[in-house]
C-alpha cells in the first residue's frame, strides 16, 4: 500500500510538475518499506539450497544478524524459467475441495467479489497469439490454466476440434501469476479500467 501511495504522488508530479518518475525510485528508498525489503532480502533466496539449509540461513539472518548479513543472496534463474517440461513430472490427484479448507474456484470468486467491465479494452493480451497452442499446451501442459488461481486461461475446443486458449479476463485478481510465470512471456498484464477488480468485502 506505500508502495502505491508512493507512485500516486510520483506520478502526480511527473504530470502536473514535468519532473521524472526517478523520483518514485527516489521515495521509495527513503522510506521505511525500503528498509523492511533489505532486512528479509535472503529469506526466498536462501531455499534456492534445500529446506533444511534454507531454514538455517533464515534463522541465522533474522535472530543473529537482524537482517544484516553482509551479503545478499541471489535467486537463481527468474520464475518462468524455473517452469519444467510436463514429460518431467507426473500429474498431481489433488483432493477434491470440501469446503471448508479447500473451496472450488466459482466460490473463491465469488468471495472476492470480482468484477471488471465486459466492454472494457481487454487487460490480458497475449504477444503471440499461436504460443499457447504450439509451446505451452504441447510442452508444459497448459501452465497457463494451472498457475491462475482464478480460471482466467482456460483451453478450450472449437468447433472444428482445434484446442484454442480462452481468457476469461473479467475474472481477473490481478494476482500478475501470469505475467510473472508464463514460461514463453508471452501474456502482457497491463493495468484494467479503475474501479475493476476483486473487491473483499467479506474477509
Amino acid at each position: 500500500m506505500k508502495s502505491g501511495m508512493l507512485a500516486a504522488e510520483a506520478t502526480f508530479k511527473a504530470l502536473v510538475e514535468g519532473s521524472s518518475m526517478d523520483l518514485y525510485w527516489e521515495n521509495i528508498k527513503k522510506s521505511w518499506i525500503w528498509e523492511e525489503l533489505y532486512r528479509s532480502r535472503n529469506y526466498r533466496p536462501a531455499f534456492e539450497y534445500g529446506f533444511i539449509p534454507g531454514m538455517a540461513l533464515s534463522a541465522v539472518e533474522r535472530y543473529i544478524f537482524k537482517g544484516k548479513l553482509p551479503f545478499t543472496l541471489k535467486h537463481g534463474k527468474p520464475d518462468h524459467e524455473a517452469t519444467d517440461m510436463a514429460n518431467l513430472h507426473s500429474p498431481i490427484q489433488y483432493p477434491k475441495p470440501d469446503g471448508q479448507v479447500s473451496f472450488d474456484v466459482p466460490s473463491s470468486l465469488y468471495r472476492s467479489n470480482t468484477n471488471h467491465e465486459h466492454n472494457q479494452p481487454p487487460h490480458l493480451r497475449l504477444r503471440d497469439p499461436t504460443i499457447p497452442e504450439i509451446v505451452n499446451l504441447p510442452q508444459y501442459a497448459g501452465p497457463e490454466s494451472r498457475y491462475c488461481p482464478a480460471r482466467v486461461y482456460e483451453y478450450v475446443s472449437d468447433e472444428n476440434g482445434d484446442t484454442k486458449l480462452h481468457i476469461n479476463a473479467q475474472n481477473c485478481l490481478h494476482c500478475k501469476a501470469c505475467d510473472i510465470k508464463d514460461p514463453k512471456q508471452n501474456i502482457e498484464w497491463t493495468v484494467p479500467e479503475g474501479g475493476g477488480g476483486p473487491g473483499y468485502t467479506v474477509m
